[in-house]
């Protein structure tokens, strides 16, 4: 095989500067392909607050099977009123001339961002690949498709199933005398935030992936750190304010960490098993 040629330091910079170039020119044309959609990613992230999430159905579900089971409770707690209270609107608002314009902008941008994710990984790749033998560069196709879905299943997976817990559990501290006054800048920054957050969460599995192959992490090396593993995704949930973001960012992140440990157990690089000398008498 061919000697690998090493870059010198200013020339990985230069590479550096193009892929860079490269990811900013496609995110502003995804950005302007995803401009005309934003309002309809503004709408669907304010599901939780206009209309009805998964959530209530649960609700109503077991509500009903506590009327069943207990009618008792179902009386003494006053769960029938629960499930007819009709679902109340939380409009978003804004404070400042030009905000809902900025935020149009930051929507469009994330969405971007994901419409040319496999630009952004294949440039990630090229970056990379003068390190790389030849059969390693192979695996150019299954990386960018394996980062991109799970990046977008990151995404979708906070979108629909976390974000509305995280709307509703902050949305049952309303009571009489105190009621939710959401702010658009303040609404929507937290969940682009998140977003980002949960799309790079789910791509620790296909790093490990990588570094497995490449003969750089093992299952015996990744094992017996999982009680770090737990204090590192505490650490990152710690720098949200409350709790029940704390506790949806870090079990995530975690179960992620333990994904990739099988992940590099199963696709690990083998290692040649050494032949046992033979001694002479």
């Amino acid at each position: 095989m061919a000697e690998e040629r090493v870059l010198p330091f200013i020339e990985h910079l230069v590479e550096l500067r193009k892929r860079l170039m490269v990811i900013v020119i496609a995110v502003v044309i995804g950005m302007g392909i995803a401009w005309n959609y934003s309002s309809d990613v503004l709408n669907f992230i304010e599901k939780p607050l206009t209309g009805t999430t998964y959530l209530t159905g649960i609700k109503k579900k077991v509500y009903l099977q506590v009327k069943e089971w207990s009618p008792a409770l179902y009386t003494r707690y006053k769960l029938e009123q629960e499930i007819n209270t009709p679902q109340k609107k939380h409009p978003l608002n804004y404070s400042a001339p030009l905000e809902p314009f900025f935020i149009q902008c930051k929507i469009s941008m994330l969405a971007g961002f994901i419409l040319v994710l496999p630009i952004v990984f294949y440039q990630v790749w090229l970056f990379i690949a003068p390190g790389l033998t030849s059969r390693e560069r192979r695996m150019v196709i299954p990386f960018v498709t394996a980062a991109t879905l799970t990046f977008c299943a990151g995404a979708m997976f906070f979108l629909i199933i976390i974000w509305p817990v995280i709307i509703n559990f902050s949305l049952s501290y309303e009571a009489e005398g105190l009621q939710s006054w959401f702010n658009i800048s303040a609404y929507v920054n937290f969940c682009l935030r998140l977003i980002l957050m949960f799309g790079l969460i789910f791509e620790l599995p296909v790093l490990t992936l990588l570094l497995a192959r490449f003969g750089l992490v093992s299952y015996e090396f990744l094992a017996p750190k999982r009680k770090y593993a737990l204090l590192a995704s505490s650490i990152i949930a710690a720098f949200h304010a409350d709790l029940i973001t704390m506790f949806v960012i870090m079990l995530p992140l975690y179960l992620m960490y333990e994904v990739s440990v099988w992940t590099a157990f199963i696709f690990a690089k083998k290692r040649p098993v050494a032949e046992p000398e033979l001694t002479t008498l």
